[in-house]
């Protein structure tokens, strides 16, 4: 079966840009929803998600994988506090480290 190249592009272009799309409205919603208390950082964390998101499709075909450290470095340097999301593409994770076999035998 032959398949179009130009269409497999067309299919993931918009595929990423569906999932950035959705990843965008997230984000607004989880940090306006987290800063609440302050109804005047709403339009700021729309500028910085427009921001971020031209930047990312500036610097990568899959901008969806930087998007969000993007907007909280952006906010960071605003000195707004961060606000943990569900979307943090860095969250801390427990990682178990193992002894290698020859420090376990030697």
């Amino acid at each position: 079966m032959i398949t179009n190249p130009n269409s497999e592009l067309t299919g993931f272009l918009q595929t990423v840009s569906v999932a950035l799309g959705q990843l965008k409205q997230r984000l607004q919603r989880d940090y306006e929803q987290a800063y609440s208390d302050y109804p005047d950082l709403h339009h700021l964390i729309r500028i910085v998600l427009d921001v971020e998101e031209a930047r990312a499709r500036e610097l990568t075909s899959f901008p969806h994988l930087l998007f969000s450290d993007m907007v909280e470095a952006h906010l960071a340097s605003l000195n707004v506090r961060p606000v943990g999301t569900r979307y943090h593409a860095s969250e801390q994770r427990e990682v178990q480290t193992y002894d290698s076999a020859f420090a376990v035998c030697g």
